[in-house]
């Protein structure tokens, strides 16, 4: 960074946006080869995606921990940018919720003019949809806590509550997979399934990526990449987790107790 006279980072050549976009295309085009003709041989490229991941990040962390490339300029910008993130995946949230109001208080003939409709027996909103909801608020207090410890200096109290936030999104994970496993009806059964399932199981995802980018956070913060004051990358984990705890809320009022 020396020999530049300006504060933003220009990235080297690297190989890996194109072969991760090679891979992530072969990818969908396994899932569509699965989706029709049962034929798993070409989902095989999913290793090679997560290889590339796996290669790209190490870089980036390379260039923000040990080469100084993340100046204050360049981390504004990355700020901004996960804003955006998050916003676009607000407005991706915001179609389902549209889809399932839309049917939900205006229920036509074909479902009976019901909601839910006749024959599905929703689930009971102070069961396990109760229980992931008191697990998602108290990992959203852990991963404020171990924030505020890293702002303060206190790497020990930061990965401790780190470690415990990351246990409650791994819990989450489990119950709602127990949930489906009980559901009494299924994504074919009328609009009230396929918006059900679709909300509930993005949901689900993004509790995984969630997990995935706090689960990276703590394995950085355990070799002491990060400082009180260069710490984005657990940072934009946070915002992402308070994110996914803030969905849950909309999803567990509207489609869980709303409907029941």
């Amino acid at each position: 960074m020396t020999n530049q006279n300006h504060p933003f980072h220009l990235v080297s050549v690297s190989p890996w946006p194109i072969l991760i976009s090679i891979s992530l295309f072969n990818n969908f085009l396994g899932m569509i080869s699965w989706f029709h003709n049962f034929n798993y041989f070409i989902m095989m490229t999913i290793p090679g995606t997560i290889i590339c991941m796996y290669q790209w990040w190490r870089d980036i962390t390379r260039e923000s921990t040990y080469q100084g490339c993340h100046t204050p300029k360049v981390f504004n910008g990355m700020r901004l940018g996960m804003i955006l993130f998050i916003v676009s995946e607000i407005l991706f949230f915001f179609s389902f919720f549209w889809a399932y109001f839309h049917s939900s208080l205006a229920p036509n003939m074909e479902i009976g003019q019901l909601w839910p409709p006749q024959g599905i027996k929703p689930f009971n909103p102070f069961d396990i949809p109760l229980m992931n909801t008191i697990i998602l608020i108290s990992s959203g207090l852990t991963v404020t806590w171990s924030h505020h410890a890293m702002l303060n200096k206190n790497l020990y109290e930061s990965k401790k509550s780190l470690l415990i936030t990351i246990l409650l999104g791994i819990y989450f994970t489990l119950l709602q997979i127990i949930e489906y496993m009980e559901s009494p009806f299924t994504i074919a059964d009328s609009i009230y399934g396929s918006s059900f399932f679709m909300a509930t199981g993005f949901h689900g995802l993004h509790v995984i990526i969630g997990t995935l980018f706090l689960s990276f956070s703590f394995i950085r913060m355990y070799y002491q990449h990060f400082s009180s004051n260069h710490h984005f990358g657990f940072e934009a984990a946070a915002w992402y987790w308070h994110f996914v705890d803030v969905v849950w809320l909309f999803l567990y009022i509207s489609i869980y107790w709303w409907s029941f």
